[in-house]
């Protein structure tokens, strides 16, 4: 058993497309209409039959107080794994985007906390190993 897809709920899909392909550098897998909301994925270049984020909407009336609870705490929705994330927060700072976390050490882990522009905070983490 492997975990084939998993998903992010997004306010409006193109817009979370171009944040997460343009700005974060993952890859479109899957664009299928689908009558309104699209089937819409994303991989890591780095493997591109790995796991796919679906770029859900986020139209279920349970969608909107779930998110808002979990930025409110400041609890990301999901984590991503970098290499360094310095050097990540460095990159993607300049390109604009927002933390709500600057770099952390926490031990064996080093953690920061971005806001993905669709409703989301996004931790990017890295492991020491």
């Amino acid at each position: 058993m492997r975990i084939n897809l998993t998903s992010v709920l997004v306010e409006d899909q193109e817009k979370a497309l171009r944040f997460y392909t343009d700005v974060l550098g993952f890859e479109l897998k899957h664009d299928i209409p689908m009558g309104g909301p699209r089937w819409l994925t994303v991989v890591s270049p780095e493997d591109r039959d790995g796991t796919e984020l679906v770029l859900e909407p986020s139209g279920h009336p349970a969608a909107k107080p779930f998110k808002d609870a979990l930025v409110a705490d400041g609890i990301p929705y999901t984590s991503f794994a970098v290499e360094d994330v310095r050097a990540e927060f460095e990159r993607l700072r300049e390109l604009g985007v927002r933390f709500t976390q600057e770099p952390v050490d926490m031990g064996s882990v080093t953690v920061a906390v971005l806001d993905d522009t669709c409703g989301n905070l996004i931790q990017i983490a890295h492991e020491a190993g």
